[in-house]
């Protein structure tokens, strides 16, 4: 078990990485947003996909094998960000992606659907989503 004194240091340290994270996370989502192919961007408007907690797509209902094929390309691209990402922010590839869950599930757009730190999934209305409460609180850059 790590000293509570060395923990206390490591705080810091985290929420500083944790910013420089959501940072970068802020400036790649205008260009993944503009890149949207439009059987994926239907798919979520249909419901057939959603952001999971995990920072990858889900499937609030059983999808078809073109909409699987399809989340489970963007998801292979995503982890490969994910992978080049959190090494550059000394990081490890699931905190990364947690971190890009959170900020994908407060972009969703009305009607989608994302996934609650419950494990449920949820349409996305005019109130702010749930999400876990280990999610940073940072506003990111506009």
């Amino acid at each position: 078990m790590m000293p509570l004194r060395e923990q206390t240091r490591r705080k810091p340290a985290m929420l500083v990485a944790g910013a420089a994270v959501l940072a970068a996370l802020a400036l790649a989502a205008p260009a993944s947003a503009q890149q949207r192919d439009p059987a994926y961007a239907a798919a979520r408007a249909n419901g057939q996909v959603g952001e999971g907690a995990d920072g990858y797509l889900g499937f609030p209902v059983p999808p078809s094998p073109e909409i699987r094929h399809l989340a489970e390309d963007i998801n292979i691209k995503r982890r490969a960000l994910y992978a080049d990402k959190a090494e550059a922010q000394k990081a490890t590839i699931d905190d990364y992606a947690f971190t890009a869950g959170c900020l994908a599930i407060k972009r969703t757009a009305l009607g989608e659907k994302y996934e609650g730190p419950d494990g449920k999934w949820y349409t996305r209305t005019g109130a702010p989503p749930l999400v876990d409460s280990r999610c940073p609180t940072v506003a990111p850059a506009q």
